[in-house]
């Protein structure tokens, strides 16, 4: 089945730190662009917090670029997305995307469930809190 399955969410207390996987199944992201996103409840929707290209260039919104870091283990066809000193307003849903052309992350007004992508994961649930 081709699909991307996000994982790594969790309960994390503020200042903590979560490392969210997504992997790619029935196909290879060698050719392919990630970005992450997240979706909170009642919040507006947000441009990518993170991505890298097909080529290993990486970037990360000015948001979160000081805390999270975008990284990917081709060996295991797997991107990750490093998450530090988290604070409450991180708690999200977060997505992975991916698609062939990096250029589609950068795009204004794009967010969670932009069908302009290629491939979604199914997201996964992060909360801080105490």
């Amino acid at each position: 089945q081709v699909q991307l399955v996000d994982s790594g969410g969790g309960l994390v207390q503020p200042g903590g730190s979560l490392r969210l996987s997504c992997t790619a199944s029935g196909f290879s992201l060698d050719n392919y662009a990630v970005g992450w996103f997240r979706q909170a409840p009642g919040k507006e929707r947000e441009g990518v917090l993170c991505m890298e290209s097909d080529v290993g260039s990486t970037y990360c919104g000015d948001s979160v670029k000081d805390r999270f870091t975008i990284s990917r283990d081709k060996s295991k066809n797997t991107e990750y997305l490093q998450m530090n000193s988290l604070l409450p307003e991180d708690t999200a849903v977060y997505y992975c995307a991916a698609d062939r052309n990096y250029l589609k992350f950068l795009r204004p007004n794009t967010g969670v469930g932009d069908t302009i992508y290629d491939f979604w994961g199914q997201g996964t649930q992060v909360t801080v809190s105490t």
